[in-house]
């Protein structure tokens, strides 16, 4: 006869454990301490085997579906769902599977996937593409993870987390006003799912589902100095009254125009006065190559200068506070904007635009473009010539270099009509 959870009720224990038989092969074992367990009886290859479903319980009056996922994984079944955990082993018996053999698989694959979380998954992500990125880009890929993702779905297996997941994340971030974040957020975890699924670990990039879900927000190019406001800056440096190194710092920012990083964690061991020659390490370049500036006359004479006040560090341009790491972009920009250049009320020049001013002007004074392009160490699109370049248009570049630096000397002289760079060359 059919169990009923009244019958199950009524068994008490003997000195002796029992069975009392359901259908199926499914059956209770009471035990004598009175614990009540159900028990699949089944053959495979004619040898009899039992299999240990769980113990008994009862149904509980109310239950939501999460709460019986975690009362069964505990090992407590009802008698509806013991009767449902032995159809479902019969359908493994029949393909010759044994019961408790996938129980284990199951338990391993849940092991691995808690092991590959989402958070696991990406530090191992970011580990790999580490020796390929800047020590800045490094830092805004884990700050941003860090601060916005991991407290999210860090924890969760990588196979659970969904396309709504991440919208929701980078809708939040989008929010508070950082649409570009929000993009950028997108962008690494599309390629943290890429790698889970080349690593086995994930079968499908819901990331991916999000493009166009964030408005990308219109670019704000760098603003250039135009010829009189070039002067107005040398003006301005020349009567600035911080300190010397930041003065030093941002003239040849206008007249080297590396970026901002490069000038600041530029090392002592990179120049080379003689030559007149900065060689920037592949490491330290956007584009992870290396480079070579051209210095001008007046470059090593603020370069030589400096050494009288940094040549005993690392770094040309230490950080006051702690000279062990260099100057902050903050410096140079806080420095703009003691002069009027950036900031409320000003013209909004930032120390990023010094490459925009130069890019501008010699391309409009018909400089190849090839040529600036370089300078600028600009990705070169061509892969198989990028490897053959670094010395590509040398000879131009220190004569264009030079002519820039006594350009921006005479764009400085007011009083003086500033001669074309081109006729000035010839």
């Amino acid at each position: 006869m059919a169990l009923t959870d009244a019958s199950i009720r009524n068994k008490k224990p003997t000195e002796k454990q029992y069975k009392v038989s359901d259908a199926g092969g499914l059956y209770l074992l009471v035990k004598p301490s009175g614990a009540k367990l159900w028990r699949l009886k089944y053959r495979i290859d004619g040898k009899e085997n039992v299999f240990a479903i769980g113990e008994y319980c009862e149904a509980p009056r109310a239950e939501t579906a999460a709460d019986a996922t975690i009362r069964k994984a505990s090992g407590r079944y009802t008698l509806a769902e013991a009767r449902q955990e032995r159809e479902r082993c019969k359908g493994l018996i029949r393909h010759g599977i044994h019961p408790a053999h996938n129980r284990k698989a199951d338990a391993a694959k849940r092991s691995a996937e808690n092991a590959n979380t989402f958070e696991a998954v990406a530090r191992e992500w970011i580990a790999k593409k580490t020796p390929g990125w800047t020590a800045y880009y490094l830092r805004q890929v884990e700050r941003f993870l860090e601060a916005d993702v991991f407290p999210y779905i860090g924890s969760l297996p990588i196979r659970n987390v969904t396309a709504a997941h991440l919208l929701e994340i980078v809708r939040r971030i989008e929010g508070r006003g950082a649409a570009s974040v929000a993009l950028l957020v997108r962008q690494w975890a599309s390629a943290i799912f890429r790698y889970a699924v080349a690593t086995l670990r994930a079968d499908t990039d819901p990331a991916s589902a999000l493009k166009g879900a964030i408005h990308r927000p219109k670019i704000e190019h760098h603003k250039p100095l135009s010829r009189d406001q070039v002067g107005d800056f040398v003006k301005a440096l020349d009567s600035y009254g911080g300190y010397r190194t930041t003065v030093i710092a941002l003239r040849l920012m206008l007249l080297t125009f590396v970026r901002t990083v490069e000038l600041r964690g530029a090392h002592w061991t990179e120049i080379d006065l003689d030559r007149a020659e900065w060689r920037i390490p592949a490491e330290r370049m956007k584009m992870r190559e290396p480079h070579i500036v051209p210095l001008s006359r007046q470059a090593v004479e603020l370069l030589t200068e400096l050494k009288t006040h940094t040549g005993g560090r690392s770094f040309l341009f230490p950080n006051y506070r702690n000279p062990q790491t260099c100057m902050t972009a903050t410096t140079l920009n806080r420095a703009l904007e003691r002069m009027g250049f950036n900031g409320k009320d000003s013209i909004g020049f930032s120390a990023h635009g010094f490459r925009a001013t130069a890019s501008t002007m010699l391309n409009e004074l018909s400089f190849r473009s090839e040529v600036i392009e370089r300078q600028l160490a600009h990705a070169e699109r061509n892969k198989v010539r990028a490897t053959y370049n670094q010395g590509e248009y040398m000879e131009e570049r220190r004569a264009m270099m030079q002519q820039w630096a006594n350009l921006t000397d005479e764009m400085a002289k007011s009083e003086n009509k500033v001669t074309p760079i081109k006729q000035a060359a010839a």
